[in-house]
């Protein structure tokens, strides 16, 4: 069974795990939502497997490299990333509900690497450019960080769609956490990726100043990846200094995660060093 075999049978799980949290949320039943940990455990040593299963293979291909170098990879580690995280916020907070919003981000992530005819999903060699100790590490790093503010994202969507007041008109948005705990979470979340993106961003500064000779050469990733820390510090700044919790936190969460996702795939729409289209 090769990698691919196996990443693609991970994206099933995943999906499956994305729709019993949705049934766990709108039935309000426990024991699916303890079944969809379960199968997002699966998914997750799956995508683990896979990945290391793709690493080994290129060793057997005789260029072994770690596989973070192409879209396809790259969505199978955010996958894992994301899978990861929030497998250490269920197990810490023990409320299903999230699950329902992160597992299909998880999902997608692996459909569009695996599913998508546009993404090449074969093990090749790095470009001259990319062989360098820094790759794990910038990379690792970034996708940490774009891992947490996909999981602060969801849950801004969860604060934006709850109620403040509970009434006899009972819904599934009656059942989502009160919002003190959501902004609290969105907060630690945030906290959590602005760190590792900005590891990232030092690391890549680092690697950019051996592989080319300096520091920063304004690609579209490497503006987009500061306007990116822009708007994650204006969070952290409004919240820290201003005051500003709740909703006017969470839009902020929403705006900067589609920061993060332009970051990742728009630019790949455009020239540069960084664009996945080239590679």
């Amino acid at each position: 069974m090769n990698s691919s075999l196996i990443l693609s049978i991970t994206t099933f799980i995943y999906g499956t795990a994305a729709l019993l949290y949705i049934i766990a949320w709108i039935f309000q039943k426990s024991a699916i939502g303890r079944i969809a940990f379960l199968t997002t455990i699966v998914g997750f040593l799956g995508n683990l497997a896979g990945f290391g299963l793709r690493w080994a293979e290129s060793y057997q291909l005789g260029f072994g490299r770690a596989p973070l170098s192409n879209l396809y990879e790259s969505l199978v580690f955010f996958a894992l990333s994301i899978a990861a995280l929030y497998l250490l916020v269920e197990k810490r907070k023990g409320d299903h509900i999230l699950g329902a919003f992160v597992l299909p981000i998880a999902f997608l992530c692996m459909a569009y690497a695996s599913l998508s005819p546009n993404i090449n999903d074969r093990i090749q060699p790095l470009l001259p450019a990319l062989k360098s100790n820094w790759l794990i590490a910038h990379v690792v790093t970034c996708f940490i960080g774009y891992a947490g503010f996909a999981i602060a994202f969801c849950l801004s969507l969860m604060l934006l769609a709850s109620k403040e007041t509970r009434d006899d008109r009972e819904s599934i948005w009656t059942k989502i956490p009160d919002r003190r705990s959501l902004d609290d979470l969105t907060h630690k979340m945030v906290m959590l990726g602005f760190l590792f993106l900005t590891l990232g961003i030092i690391t890549g500064a680092v690697w950019a100043n051996s592989a080319w000779g300096r520091y920063w050469g304004w690609d579209p990733k490497e503006t987009w990846s500061l306007i990116t820390w822009f708007i994650y510090a204006t969070f952290l700044h409004a919240r820290l200094m201003r005051g500003w919790q709740g909703k006017k936190t969470a839009v902020l969460s929403i705006f900067g995660f589609g920061a993060v996702l332009f970051t990742y795939l728009g630019v790949n729409l455009l020239p540069g060093l960084h664009s996945y289209g080239s590679m």
